[in-house]
C-alpha cells in the first residue's frame, strides 16, 4: 500500500467529518533487499526546511529524505485484498489498514474554523497563515464591543497556531512514511481524532532501526536438562495442568524459533507468509510511537517534539488502541478478550497469571512487573504458613508460659504505681493478665527463629526472582538486549523543553547568547526549595505521630477520670485500638498528598529525561511514605516507653503531659495491633477499596453529565469506533504507583515480623485479590501502555534488596528491646535459682515508695485498693529505696543491656552470612537457561556459516559457467548489420 503525491481531499460523513490523505495507486512495494535501497531507507530526516517549502510535492524528493518513492504515503485507496472490517473496530473507513496509533486534539465547535471540502493539509497551512495576516490588515468597521471582539481575535490567533503547528507536524508524519487519516466531531463534540497506519515497508525499516528481534524460519529442541529432571518436569506440569490459564502462551515449549534482529537483506530468514500477523499489534504502536517521538517541527521559532506539542495543547493525548471489546454477542476473538476471561477474572484466583500473553499484549515491562508480583505471592505462601504455625504455636503454649502465669496469678498481690498522674490510681498487676497473655501469641521463642526464617526467606525470593527473570529473558529474546532507556537517555522531556525555551526568550530580551541546556545555577532555587519541603514534609511527620501520642495521653487520662466503669475497665483496648485508627486514616490521608507534593518536587526540578524524572520522582516519593507509613511503628517499637523516668521523676512534655509507658508485658503487644489495623486498613481502603470505587465513581459522574440512563450510556457506548472508546479511557499513568504499593507492604512482611508473624498471610490475601484488580485495571479501565521494553524492574530491585538488609537489622532490635526475650533468657540463666521462668516478674519490678512522689502527682484517691499503700511497683530494673543508691539503674539493667547489644550483632552477622552463603549457593542463571542461551548463539553461527557456504558456492558456479557462454550481440545489432 504505497503512494506518491499528496493531494489531500476529505470525505463527509454524516455524523461528522472525515480527513482522508488521497494518491496514486501503484504496484505494492516488493523485496526491499537492494542494495541501494538499503543505503537510502537508512537516513531517517525529514525534509530541512529550506528544501520542503510548502508545496507537498516539490518536498517528496528522495534523495533528501532517503526513501523510496514507494515509501511514501498518503492513501485513500483500498485493496482488493482480504477482507472489509468492521468500521468500529480498530482499522481505517476502508476497513483494512489498522489503526496503530492515535493523536486527539482539540476542535473549535465554530464551523468557520473548519477546512472546506476542497483543502489538502498544505493548502490549511496556507490558509491559517494568510487568515493572520488578513485579520491584522483589514481595515474593517469596529465591532460593538471592542474588548470580546480582541478576545475572540486572540482565541482565533491561537486555535490557528494550533492548527498550524498540528499541519505542520502531520505533514513531516506522512514524509517519514506513515499514513493518516483525520475525523473530526463524529460523536464526541471538540475532539478530533488523527488516525496512524504504518504500511508494511515502514515496519521493516523500523524494525531493523531498532534492532527488533523477530522469530526466524529456523526451529531448535529445548531440552529442560536430564531425563530425570525432564520427567519430572513434565509430571509437575501434568498435575498442575488445571492451574495453567488456557492460552497458547503457557503451553510446555517443546521447540523454539531461533530469534534474529530483523534485517531487510536477511527477509528470507524469516516467515512473512503473514503479513498481516508478523508485527503484532504491540510491536506496530511501538514502531509508530518510535517515528512520532523523534519528528520535530521546525517551522516554529523553536523546535517542538511531540512530548512539546501535548504539553502545549496542540495534541491533547496520544495512545495506541486496544485490540477490540472484551464483553458483547459479535466480539470477535481478541488478545484483549482472552486476556479478560483468562486473567482479568476474579473467578479465576487460584491460576497461574498469562505472562506470555501480557508481555505479548502491553511489553515487557508491563510483563515483568506482573511476574514479580506473581513470584513474591507464590513466595509469600510458605512465608504465611510458617507464621501460621508460629501464631498456632503461641496460642498452644500460652496456657504453659510461666510469666504469664506469675501476672494472672492472685496471690501474687503485687500492687503497680499510677499509670498517669492525679487522676490514675494504684492499680493489681492481675489486670494486665490478658495483655500478658496475647502478648506470649507473638513473643515466644518461634518468633525468634521465625524472624532468621523470614531474613533467609527474603534472600531466597530474591535468587528465585533473579533466576525467574532470566528464565524471561530467555523466553522473549532478551538476552543481551541493552535497555532502550540507555539507548534513549538523551531524549528531552517536554517541559525541560519549554524551560529551555523561557530561558532563551530571556536572554535573547537581554542581548546575551542563547544556550540549549539548563544549568546547576537554573535549578538551584528548586534544589533549595526541595531541600526545605522534604526536612518539612518528614518533620510534619514527626509531628503527626507525636500528636497522635498526646492523644493516647489526654485520653488515657480522661477514661481514667470518666465515671463510667466500662471506659474505666477498658482503658488499654480503647487508646490502643482508637490511636491506630487515626494512625491509619492520617497515614492514608498523607499517603495521597505525600504522592501528590513528591510529582510537584520533581516537575519543579525539571530532569531533563523521563528516565531521570522517573528515578528523582521514585526516589522522593519512597522517602515520604516510608516515614509516613512507618514513623508510627519505629516510635511504638524502640521508642516508645524508653523515655518515661521512673514514678517520682517522670519525663514530662508540652508542660504537663507524661510520656506514656508501656504495658507490663511490653509494647509487643501494641506495635502488633498498629501493623495489624495499618495493614488491613491500607490494603483494604486505600489500595482495593479506592481503585475500585474511583473509578466506579467517575463512571457515574460522567453519566451523570450526559444525561443519559445507563441503557441510552450503553446504545451511545455500542455505536462507538475503537478509537472513540479508549478515548474515555484512563490514561496509563505508569507502573510505578504498583510498585510503590507492594515496595511498602514488602516493608510490613519483613522489618517488623518478629513481632507480627500473621503478616506473610495477609499480604498473601491481599496480593491474590490485587492481581485480578490490577489485570482488570489494565485490560478494561486503562488506555493500552506503549509496548516498552525492558529486562529487568530496575531501580524497585535495589530497593527490595536494600530494605531485606535493613529487616535483618530491625528484627534483631525488635527481639533485644521490643520483647522480653532476652531479659527471659538472662534471668533463666544467670539469676534464676532453678533455672526456670520462675520468679521472673518479680525480678523485671522495681520498688517505689509512695512517699516520694512529687507535690500534685500523687493520686487523688489513694484508698482505691481498699487500703493504704506504702511500698508500689514499677517495671525497670532499679535499686530499691532503701539501698544506698535509691532508684539508680541497677546492675541487672546494665547486664541485660550488654546481653541485648551482643545479640543484636550475633543475630545481625549470622543471619547476613547466612543469607550470603543462600546467595552464593544458588546461581542467577539457571543451567538450562545457560545452556540454551549458549546453543542458540552457536545455532545462529551455524546458520550464517551455512548461508556463506551457499553464496560461495554460487558464486563459483557463476565464474565457472561464465566463460563458457559465447557470448551474443544484440537483436538490434544484428538487424543493423543485416541492413
Amino acid at each position: 500500500m504505497e503512494g506518491q503525491g499528496a493531494y489531500g481531499r476529505r470525505a463527509g460523513h454524516a455524523e461528522g467529518e472525515t480527513y482522508l490523505a488521497d494518491s496514486r495507486p501503484e504496484e505494492q512495494l516488493g523485496e526491499l533487499g537492494e542494495e541501494d535501497d538499503m543505503r537510502q531507507n537508512e537516513k531517517y530526516q525529514s525534509v530541512p526546511e529550506e528544501d520542503q517549502g510548502l508545496d507537498l510535492d516539490d518536498s517528496k524528493l528522495a534523495g533528501d529524505i532517503g526513501y523510496d518513492d514507494g515509501d511514501s504515503i498518503l492513501l485513500n485507496q483500498t485493496s482488493s485484498k482480504g477482507p472489509l472490517r468492521s468500521k468500529l473496530g480498530p482499522y481505517f473507513h476502508d476497513g483494512q489498514r489498522r489503526v496503530d496509533y492515535v493523536l486527539t486534539y482539540h476542535v473549535e465547535k465554530d464551523p468557520r474554523s473548519r477546512h472546506s471540502s476542497s483543502k489538502t493539509f498544505v493548502r490549511s497551512l496556507r490558509e491559517s497563515l494568510s487568515r493572520s495576516f488578513r485579520r491584522s490588515r483589514t481595515d474593517s468597521c469596529p465591532p460593538e464591543d471592542p474588548e470580546i471582539a480582541a478576545q475572540e481575535q486572540r482565541l482565533d490567533y491561537h486555535e490557528d497556531d494550533l492548527r498550524f503547528r498540528r499541519d505542520e507536524f502531520e505533514h513531516k508524519l506522512m514524509d517519514m512514511g506513515l499514513e493518516v487519516e483525520k475525523e473530526e466531531g463524529n460523536k464526541i463534540p471538540g475532539v478530533g481524532f488523527l488516525k496512524i497506519h504504518a504500511p508494511w515497508n515502514v515496519l521493516c525499516r523500523e524494525a531493523e532501526f531498532m534492532k527488533l528481534k523477530m522469530p526466524t524460519k529456523k526451529k531448535y529442541d529445548v531440552s529442560t536438562g536430564s531425563n530425570v529432571v525432564e520427567k519430572i518436569n513434565l509430571f509437575i506440569h501434568k498435575v498442575t495442568a488445571p492451574l495453567y490459564p488456557k492460552v497458547e502462551e503457557n503451553r510446555v515449549q517443546t521447540e523454539k524459533h531461533l530469534s534474529y534482529p530483523f534485517s531487510r537483506e536477511k527477509q528470507h530468514l524469516f516467515d512473512l507468509s503473514d503479513r498481516d500477523s508478523f508485527f503484532n499489534s504491540k510491536i506496530r504502536s511501538s514502531i509508530v510511537y518510535e517515528i512520532i517521538k523523534r519528528t520535530k517541527c521546525t517551522k516554529s521559532k523553536y523546535t517542538m517534539g511531540i512530548s512539546s506539542l501535548l504539553a502545549n495543547g496542540v495534541y491533547t493525548s496520544a495512545y495506541p488502541l486496544h485490540d477490540g471489546d472484551v464483553e458483547g454477542v459479535n466480539v470477535e476473538p481478541n488478545d484483549r478478550k482472552l486476556l479478560y476471561e483468562e486473567w482479568a477474572s476474579y473467578s479465576i484466583f487460584y491460576k497461574y497469571q498469562p505472562i506470555g500473553l501480557i508481555r505479548k499484549y502491553f511489553g515487557e515491562k508491563v510483563g515483568l512487573y506482573f511476574a514479580w508480583l506473581g513470584v513474591y505471592t507464590q513466595m509469600l505462601i510458605p512465608a504465611a504458613i510458617v507464621g501460621v504455625i508460629v501464631f498456632l504455636y503461641g496460642c498452644a503454649t500460652v496456657d504453659d508460659n510461666i510469666p504469664s502465669m506469675e501476672i494472672c496469678d492472685e496471690r501474687n498481690n503485687i500492687t503497680m504505681c499510677p499509670l498517669c498522674d492525679r487522676a490514675c490510681s494504684y492499680w493489681k498487676l492481675t489486670e494486665a493478665c490478658g495483655t500478658a497473655r496475647a502478648s506470649h501469641l507473638f513473643d515466644n521463642t518461634a518468633t525468634v527463629f521465625f524472624s532468621i526464617f523470614m531474613a533467609l526467606w527474603a534472600t531466597m525470593f530474591m535468587e528465585h526472582w533473579k533466576r525467574r527473570q532470566m528464565r524471561l529473558n530467555y523466553i522473549w529474546d532478551l538476552t543481551g538486549f541493552e535497555d532502550e532507556e540507555e539507548e534513549l537517555k538523551n531524549h528531552p522531556r517536554a517541559e525541560y523543553e519549554f524551560h529551555v525555551m523561557q530561558k532563551n526568550l530571556k536572554k535573547e530580551a537581554a542581548s546575551k547568547p542563547r544556550k540549549k541546556k539548563l544549568t546547576c545555577t537554573d535549578r538551584m532555587p528548586a534544589y533549595m526549595t526541595i531541600l526545605i519541603m522534604m526536612v518539612f514534609l518528614i518533620f510534619v511527620t514527626f509531628s503527626i505521630v507525636f500528636g497522635v501520642v498526646l492523644y493516647r495521653i489526654s485520653i488515657k487520662t480522661a477514661l481514667h477520670m470518666s465515671s463510667t466503669s466500662t471506659f474505666r475497665s477498658n482503658v488499654r483496648a480503647t487508646v490502643k485500638t482508637t490511636a491506630a485508627v487515626i494512625n491509619l486514616i492520617i497515614i492514608i490521608i498523607m499517603d495521597e498528598i505525600y504522592g501528590v507534593v513528591a510529582r510537584w518536587l520533581t516537575v519543579m526540578e525539571v530532569p531533563k529525561t523521563d528516565k531521570s524524572f522517573e528515578e528523582r520522582l521514585i526516589f522522593k516519593a519512597f522517602i515520604l511514605k516510608f516515614a509516613n507509613a512507618f514513623t508510627p511503628i519505629v516510635y511504638l517499637a524502640f521508642f516508645r516507653g524508653r523515655l518515661i523516668g521512673r514514678p517520682g521523676n517522670y519525663f514530662y512534655v508540652i508542660g504537663s503531659y507524661r510520656m506514656e509507658e508501656c504495658a507490663h508485658a511490653g509494647c509487643l503487644m501494641e506495635l502488633c495491633i498498629q501493623l495489624c489495623i495499618t495493614m488491613l486498613g491500607k490494603q483494604l481502603i486505600q489500595n482495593n477499596l479506592f481503585e475500585i470505587g474511583i473509578p466506579k465513581l467517575k463512571k457515574l459522574i460522567r453519566r451523570r453529565k450526559s444525561k443519559r440512563d445507563s441503557k441510552q450510556e450503553e446504545e451511545f457506548y455500542r455505536t462507538l469506533a475503537s478509537h472513540e472508546k479508549d478515548h474515555f479511557l484512563n490514561p496509563y499513568v505508569g507502573l510505578n504507583p504498583e510498585y510503590m504499593e507492594m515496595i511498602i507492604q514488602f516493608g510490613m512482611v519483613t522489618l517488623f515480623v518478629a513481632s507480627f508473624p500473621l503478616a506473610p498471610l495477609f499480604a498473601l490475601l491481599n496480593n491474590v485479590i490485587e492481581i485480578r484488580l490490577d489485570a482488570k485495571k489494565f485490560v478494561t479501565e486503562f488506555r493500552r501502555p506503549i509496548g516498552a521494553r525492558a529486562k529487568d524492574i530496575g531501580i524497585w530491585y535495589n530497593l527490595l534488596r536494600g530494605l531485606s538488609k535493613v529487616a535483618v537489622i530491625v528484627n534483631a532490635f525488635v527481639i533485644s528491646f521490643t520483647s522480653d526475650f532476652i531479659p527471659r533468657l538472662v534471668y533463666q540463666y544467670v539469676y534464676s535459682p532453678d533455672g526456670t521462668l520462675h520468679g521472673f516478674i518479680n525480678h523485671t519490678l522495681s520498688y517505689f515508695n509512695v512517699t516520694d512522689f512529687q507535690p500534685n502527682t500523687d493520686p487523688l484517691d489513694p484508698l482505691h485498693l481498699g487500703y493504704r499503700v506504702d511500698i508500689c511497683r514499677f517495671k525497670d530494673y532499679r535499686d530499691p529505696p532503701w539501698s544506698d543508691t535509691p532508684y539508680e539503674l541497677s546492675r541487672e539493667f546494665w547486664n541485660i543491656l550488654a546481653a541485648r547489644l551482643a545479640f543484636v550483632i550475633v543475630f545481625q552477622n549470622v543471619v547476613m552470612l547466612m543469607s550470603d552463603f543462600v546467595d552464593w549457593l544458588i546461581p542467577d542463571i539457571p543451567k538450562d537457561i545457560s545452556v540454551q542461551i549458549h546453543k542458540e548463539k552457536n545455532l545462529i553461527v551455524e546458520l550464517f556459516m551455512k548461508e556463506e557456504q551457499g553464496r560461495r558456492l554460487l558464486h563459483k558456479r557463476q565464474s565457472n559457467q561464465s566463460p563458457q557462454q559465447p557470448r551474443s550481440r544484440p537483436p538490434s545489432q544484428i538487424q543493423t548489420n543485416n541492413r
